[in-house]
């Protein structure tokens, strides 16, 4: 299942509203099931480009191959989602 770019904005639109970033993939998760969507640590993701930021948050782009996880700028190439806060 590949992102789109509705879900795209959507996700950015949601990151950015939320609470905070665990509150924002709590929702997208209800919004976009069966899409994944994972928290983590801004230091983990610190060589990677984000496919979005917004504020002091960032939403990363991941694909897959049914085994490695890889970050992606290719919504098309993706099935889920990273986010982190600085």
């Amino acid at each position: 299942m590949s992102i789109t770019t509705e879900q795209l904005d959507t996700a950015v639109k949601v990151l950015g509203e939320a609470a905070s970033v665990r509150a924002a993939a709590a929702a997208l998760r209800e919004q976009m099931a069966p899409l994944h969507v994972t928290v983590l640590d801004a230091f983990d993701m610190r060589r990677e480009t984000p496919a979005a930021r917004v504020a002091d948050r960032a939403l990363y782009l991941m694909s897959t191959d049914g085994h490695c996880w890889s970050v992606t700028v290719e919504p098309a190439q993706a099935s889920a989602f990273v986010l982190t806060q600085a």
